[in-house]
């Protein structure tokens, strides 16, 4: 029985339907896609979502970054059930009702906003060996409003009650407002604020967007790849990832009285954490390649593990 109490850990981003599938090589070049890359889907990806459901044995799973995180968490704390809170925008159909549906049976307390104009948002899963190549089509994910949501009284009251809340960085391409205002309510109220790179993409594209939510992040999560992408454009002028992770941290703050704690993974190399005046590693333990189905959702999966313990220690 954990000790965190229900609604204490808030997430918000974008709710996705995952179609996931082990394709060939073939596949991933027809769409010019990366074996380990995240991408928004763009008009020459229109027919890859019909062509994986044609031709290849696929899964459904409900998905996207931030809900998948909460997702975990709720399951390591397992009791009681609704610590996690989750709220994002999906299409009034088939594919939202099963999203809704899938939030209860985690014990996620969702609140969707739900709209008619757009569908409820799908993931293409491409697995290729180890690897997988994301291609988001966002649609009703991509409609989030924070005046018809975020702001409502009955909805404000559950991050109000959060200790500890976590936006995924791909929720900075839909509602940049939405984020702010928790991030800033999070600060005032020296609450945990907890944001993940996300892609390499975000860190170029929506450098803007970052860097005015950077100044309220508590713990800053990413990849080897996400963090080269994002010390390229902050001009660190390294390729080292402790040194990214030291200049990462030492960006400026808000919120003084919690230093920022900066987590980097490197698929099966050593995890960087900058925390306090310390870079330390931790090394990853060794998985037989037979043992692993794919990395989809794994990233998300270690942030899960990391704000479930941000539930138990909210010091950290």
């Amino acid at each position: 029985m954990s000790t965190a109490s229900p609604n204490s850990l808030f997430g918000m981003g974008n709710p996705l339907l995952d179609i996931s599938a082990v394709v060939d090589k073939d596949f991933l070049d027809k769409y010019t896609l990366k074996p380990n890359d995240q991408i928004l889907a763009e008009d020459k990806h229109k027919a890859l979502f019909e062509e994986l459901v044609k031709k290849f044995k696929v899964e459904y799973h409900a998905g996207g970054a931030t809900q998948n995180s909460i997702k975990i968490a709720q399951w390591m704390i397992q009791e009681p059930h609704k610590v996690g809170t989750f709220f994002g925008c999906i299409g009034k159909d088939k594919f939202g009702e099963i999203l809704k549906h899938k939030a209860e049976e985690a014990h996620v307390d969702a609140h969707y906003y739900e709209q008619d104009e757009e569908p409820t948002g799908t993931c293409a899963a491409c697995i290729t060996g180890d690897n997988r190549s994301l291609v988001a089509n966002l649609a009703a994910a991509n409609c989030y409003k924070k005046d018809k949501h975020l702001d409502l009284e009955e909805n404000w009251k559950l991050v109000e009650k959060a200790k500890v809340c976590y936006i995924a960085g791909f929720f900075l391409t839909v509602s940049l407002e939405s984020i702010l205002k928790v991030a800033k309510h999070a600060a005032e109220n020296n609450k945990l604020f907890c944001l993940n790179l996300s892609a390499p993409f975000i860190c170029q594209f929506f450098k803007d967007n970052l860097m005015q939510v950077m100044p309220y992040v508590d713990v800053l999560f990413g990849n080897e790849t996400e963090a080269a992408a994002f010390a390229k454009e902050q001009d660190f002028e390294t390729n080292d990832v402790k040194e990214i992770a030291k200049k990462a941290q030492a960006l400026p703050k808000v919120n003084t009285k919690r230093q920022r704690i900066v987590v980097l993974t490197q698929g099966k190399d050593d995890t960087v954490m900058a925390m306090g005046d310390k870079i330390e590693t931790f090394p990853v333990l060794k998985i037989d390649p037979k043992n692993i189905v794919d990395t989809n959702g794994a990233g998300d999966a270690f942030v899960g593990g990391k704000i479930f313990l941000c539930c138990h220690l909210i010091r950290f």
